[in-house]
């Protein structure tokens, strides 16, 4: 079989002088890659120190960099090592080793509060003989870790990640106002063109509708002239009658026929009788219109 098919962590429990203290190496290299404000170097020595009596032969660095790594298939094989090659006894020694390596200086990391309820479970180990264990060697209860997905978590432990993510709020907030300011601002544009539009629309059937009367007015004016000129009743009867007779309008009776009188003399058509048949003719029509008009005026004064 080719090496090439085992991963990191498996060649190295091939060429380990103890699969035991390799399996142990890497739980506890877990937890130190877990601590913080620690640096890389503080990690290894503090692997190498714990790892003293270890009889695994084989360098640190590999194993440290597969804890970085968080390959937790590499993790679960070493704990199926332990369990199978070692006693409760045992099991109980790595979780006071790991216990002791997270929490040596100082708290608790929220990882390694989950690291070691999650190496207990590998191990067969109870939660109430872990938090007797961590009692013994801390003096303290283990508590639950607090929750990362709360706001609270991060105003505590990552002020910076909480400001930033409250400007990132604040910025989306903002962005979603504007957006909606700008929506509105635009409805309300789309609505006063609308509005514009109606407007302009009424103002111009207004303006056809006074077209359309002044063109109906105008036709109606034209007809209305048309009738006065071609069907307009002629001047006053008896005025035409007086004028026959030289008379203005208000002339008495006496007046008329002092004025036919006149008339009938001047114009009677026996004073013509030597002149030519034309001239007695238009004599005779003159002389019907007066005698015609002064018919019509004693008529109307009676």
């Amino acid at each position: 079989m080719s090496i090439a098919r085992f991963s990191p962590f498996e060649l190295l429990l091939l060429k380990s002088r103890s699969q035991v203290d390799t399996a142990k190496l890497l739980l506890l290299a877990w937890v130190l890659a877990h601590r913080q404000q620690v640096s890389e170097g503080q990690r290894r020595r503090r692997l190498a120190q714990v790892s003293v009596h270890f009889r695994h032969g084989h360098e640190l660095a590999p194993v440290m960099h597969i804890a970085q790594q968080r390959d937790l298939q590499a993790i679960q094989l070493a704990a199926e090592v332990l369990r199978r090659e070692c006693s409760k006894e045992h099991g109980l020694g790595v979780m006071h080793q790991a216990i002791v390596v997270a929490t040596d200086t100082g708290e608790l990391s929220l990882a390694n509060h989950y690291i070691l309820r999650f190496l207990a479970d590998l191990l067969g180990i109870s939660p109430g003989t872990l938090n007797t264990l961590f009692q013994e060697l801390t003096g303290r209860a283990l508590t639950t870790p607090e929750d990362p997905s709360r706001d609270a978590y991060w105003r505590v432990h990552d002020a910076d990640y909480y400001a930033e993510q409250a400007r990132e709020a604040e910025a989306a907030r903002q962005r979603a106002q504007e957006a909606q300011e700008k929506a509105e601002a635009s409805q309300r544009q789309r609505e006063e063109a609308e509005r514009a539009r109606a407007q302009a629309e009424r103002e111009k059937a207004h303006h056809r509708q006074q077209r359309e009367r002044s063109r109906h007015q105008e036709r109606g004016s034209h007809r209305q002239n048309s009738q006065q000129g071609t069907s307009s009743t002629p001047p006053d009867r008896t005025t035409r009658a007086l004028a026959v007779l030289g008379l203005m309008p208000g002339a008495s009776k006496l007046e008329v026929r002092k004025a036919y009188r006149r008339m009938a003399q001047l114009h009677h058509p026996d004073r013509f009788y030597t002149e030519s048949e034309h001239r007695i003719a238009l004599a005779s029509a003159r002389f019907q219109r007066i005698k015609s008009a002064y018919d019509y005026l004693m008529h109307t004064y009676q």
